[in-house]
């Protein structure tokens, strides 16, 4: 009888880890088409070029929508002084955000949100960070242009938006609009 029970566990626990690993994988390759949101990350030097890119100062408020592990977010408050907030709608994503921004000491300038960036009010934003499939920020457009005032600025990774963009930096795949 314990051997069963033993042998259940291990066969449920493998099969937990190969769905794990292969979720992993399938995010890594996620249709940009889809309007679910891979497991995409920004690494640290692409989070200092956006903040360089978008001109971030310590005047900002910016926003990261689907924040992931914040490390745009993370950026532009430690390095760049700015105020953050990110939103992200995953537990899990949202967990690790906001642990992250906790474990480096940044809280008093940022917070993570556990929203649906489409119900969250952005108007009060300065920046816009975006690293969504194509289909999300076709969504995002009327939002944009319904809520954010003049001047405020969106970068994209990646994808384009179907705005006039003001500048990019084609090498590194970012795309900078002025509302």
């Amino acid at each position: 009888m314990l051997n069963s029970i033993v042998d259940f566990l291990v066969i449920n626990l493998i099969i937990f880890v190969l769905v794990f690993i292969l979720l992993i994988i399938l995010s890594w390759v996620w249709p940009p088409d889809s309007p679910w949101a891979p497991w995409w990350r920004t690494n640290r030097e692409t989070a200092r070029e956006i903040c360089k890119l978008a001109k971030i100062t310590r005047s900002d408020l910016v926003y990261e929508l689907g924040s992931g592990n914040a490390v745009f977010l993370i950026t532009a408050a430690k390095e760049f002084g700015a105020r953050g907030i990110g939103i992200e709608l995953d537990p899990l994503r949202f967990l690790v955000s906001t642990l992250m921004i906790h474990i480096i000491r940044v809280n008093e300038k940022a917070v993570i949100k556990r929203k649906n960036f489409f119900d969250e009010d952005l108007s009060g934003a300065t920046v816009i960070y975006v690293y969504l499939v194509p289909k999300a920020l076709n969504l995002l457009l009327p939002k944009f242009k319904k809520e954010l005032k003049k001047g405020t600025r969106i970068v994209s990774y990646k994808y384009q938006l179907k705005l006039k963009s003001q500048n990019s930096n084609v090498k590194s795949n970012l795309f900078l609009y002025k509302i």
